[in-house]
């Protein structure tokens, strides 16, 4: 397992009889376990990397991005939910200006996953949500389990689904099932998804 840093772990699994030889499947685990996973710029710009060093790698023929699960409760404590991504660190961007936080989203990490030539596959469980729901979106393929919830609660907070979140959503569900999941900030179910 490598580490861009703490916050993205990197497995490597070799694919028997891959042709060309040398195969294998990149597993990206979002690691914020505290914070349900949520993106902040540490794991915007390691995501970016991880994007970077996988286009030049020409062993690596899939891409898995998940989230880490949830850590075992401490006794007294309750579990924490599962999560692929829930959202953004908003506690980053207290007391930041607008182009402070605009300078965290140019050249995004959707983007960056969006456009790489290898395939990728959102393994989701738990809150797929903001900007886990736009990675997820980013995505080729997206498998999620029956406890999984998508949703662009941004919305409630004044802000776009900014990562492309507005046009993948309505390319893969319909126009008018994404109007309404952006105007109103509902989460779906993986069922419903």
């Amino acid at each position: 397992m490598s580490e861009l840093a703490e916050v993205l772990l990197i497995d490597r699994i070799d694919v028997e009889n891959s042709s060309p030889s040398g195969g294998v499947v990149e597993i990206w685990t979002i690691n914020r376990t505290d914070k349900l996973n949520a993106l902040n710029s540490e794991l915007y710009e390691a995501l970016k990397s991880a994007c970077k060093a996988a286009e030049k790698d020409n062993h690596v023929r899939v891409i898995v991005i998940r989230g880490a699960p949830p850590p075992e409760p401490q006794e007294g404590e309750r579990q924490k939910p599962p999560a692929f991504v829930a959202g953004a660190d908003i506690s980053e961007f207290l007391g930041a200006d607008s182009k402070q936080i605009r300078s965290v989203f140019d050249n995004n990490a959707w983007e960056a996953i969006w456009n790489l030539s290898k395939p990728t596959i959102a393994s989701i469980d738990g809150f797929a949500l903001g900007g886990g729901s736009e990675i997820a979106l980013s995505c080729d393929l997206r498998v999620a389990t029956s406890r999984s919830n998508f949703g662009t609660p941004e919305i409630n907070l004044g802000l776009i689904p900014g990562g492309g979140g507005t046009q993948r959503l309505a390319r893969l569900i319909g126009y008018g099932r994404a109007l309404e999941m952006v105007m109103t900030g509902d989460m779906i179910s993986a069922h419903e998804a």
